[in-house]
């Protein structure tokens, strides 16, 4: 008996070892040899981020198989919400940058250790990072996003940062931006001549007008609430929706739609300006081809470069004033930062990079319980895609105490309130009173100047 027992344990020690070699030689870091980019997608195609972070999932062969089959889909389903990774993984072994959003996104969950998940990795054991594997990862964050997102203002110490400081100005032609600042306030861009881009984005009042819906000619109501037009040069794509590339497609479609400023067409618009000879003066001398659509918007985007607020406290900071901020400031930095907020809210604007689904944790269109319009479909609406549905260009946090109120619907009041529901909706967190203090307080950091003075709001006597 003792000699089976022998035996036995002998065989345990044995099998044990072989599990162990064989987890070590699977879960071998990727040669130095290769470019870093090239050594993440290796890591991230061994971990098998693709059976379940994009829209045709690779589900292994047991997806069938009764109970666990049901959890790889739920799985699937939960990870196709947080990101999609194609394009990530395209740009990785392609060597070129991966967006801004994906980048953060990566590197968070390599700081919290929360991917693989535990319950995939203890099937398929090459999928494990190693500490090594984590390192790399790690590295390449910090690496890559210095060689191109950094844009040389924040201190050493502060490279690593997914936030950016705001800059002073960017490249613009100077007579644009004149010729764009006269048509952003025109009025005769509107059907009655009453409103012009400034009635709902006023310079101001912090880019906004503070109402929940803006209204249009005649008194129309909308149905989705107007974003500050500051810092919107930082935006991948403009609207909420994002069906604008560019900010010249943004400014040609409020004086067309019906409900906003209601003008039949451009051509019922340049009949208007060249009417104004000094105008027409003005602008054929900037742009000798005439009055269009193409050139109007075009000397309203070039203004609308020019509308940056850098200089806020928490800009101060990451240049390196670090004494520009209070503790409990510094608090709220920190939750930003440990509550993934500064996963979607990344880059110079704090946000605008990326769309992502509104209610990612619970339902929170249920909870509203009003009834769904158009634009609560998101991005949906133009693109037709069920994932897409629910999912907004997420907004940048430049001045935010300015500009309430806040979500796409406005539907809330104050930054309190929106705090704690981006927290229940997209975390399932309940923030507790201390915290919701902490990211008020950090808030104030980011009003930014400008023209050489703070940015304040006349409606709000801030």
């Amino acid at each position: 008996m003792k000699r089976i027992g022998v035996i036995i344990a002998g065989l345990i020690i044995i099998g044990s070892f072989l599990v162990l070699l064989i987890f070590r030689i699977l879960n071998r870091p990727p040669s130095s040899e290769y470019a870093e980019n090239i050594q993440v997608h290796k890591i991230l195609d061994k971990g098998g981020c693709l059976v379940c972070h994009t829209m045709e999932p690779e589900f292994p062969f047991y997806k069938n198989f009764p109970i666990i089959g049901k959890m790889i889909r739920q799985d699937a389903a939960e990870a196709l919400v947080q990101i999609e990774l194609n394009e990530a993984i395209n740009a990785l072994q392609a060597n070129l940058p991966v967006g801004e959003v994906a980048l953060a996104k990566i590197e968070k969950s390599m700081l919290d250790r929360t991917m693989p998940l535990l319950n995939y990795y203890m099937i398929h054991w090459a999928s494990y990072t190693s500490e090594a594997e984590r390192e790399i990862i790690l590295n390449w964050a910090k690496n890559h996003r210095r060689a191109h997102y950094s844009n040389g203002l924040a201190a050493d110490e502060f490279l690593n940062e997914a936030v950016q400081p705001v800059e002073d100005s960017v490249p613009v032609n100077q007579e644009k931006v004149a010729l764009g600042d006269l048509l952003y306030h025109d009025t005769r861009l509107s059907l009655d001549n009453t409103l012009s881009c400034a009635s709902c984005h006023d310079l101001a009042t912090a880019g906004v007008d503070n109402e929940v819906f803006s209204p249009g000619v005649g008194g129309q109501i909308g149905t989705i609430n107007s974003p500050t037009v500051f810092n919107s040069f930082y935006n991948f794509v403009q609207f909420w929706d994002g069906r604008a590339a560019t900010l010249a497609t943004q400014a040609a479609q409020p004086p067309l739609n019906p409900v906003e400023m209601a003008s039949v067409s451009f051509e019922q618009i340049i009949d208007k300006l060249k009417q104004d000879k000094e105008l027409s003066r003005q602008f054929l001398r900037i742009y000798p081809e005439g009055f269009s659509e193409e050139t109007i918007t075009d000397a309203i985007a070039e203004f609308e470069k020019t509308l940056l607020t850098p200089n806020s406290r928490l800009d101060r900071y990451l240049k390196g004033e670090t004494s520009v901020m209070s503790e409990l400031e510094l608090q709220g930095y920190a939750l930003f930062k440990d509550y993934e907020c500064a996963t979607c809210h990344v880059g110079v604007n704090m946000g605008g990079q990326s769309y992502e689904k509104m209610g990612m944790a619970r339902d929170y269109f249920a909870d509203r319980n009003t009834e769904l319009s158009l634009d609560d479909m998101g991005r949906f609406k133009e693109t037709g895609i069920e994932r897409d549905r629910h999912r907004f260009k997420v907004p940048g946090l430049r001045n935010i105490v300015l500009t309430e109120p806040y979500f796409h619907d406005g539907t809330r009041k104050n930054l309190r309130e929106a705090t704690a529901d981006m927290a229940k909706y997209q975390l399932d967190i309940i923030l507790e009173p201390e915290e919701l203090d902490a990211f008020e307080a950090f808030y104030e950091c980011l009003t930014g100047e400008y023209q050489g003075r703070l940015l304040s709001n006349k409606n709000l006597n801030k």
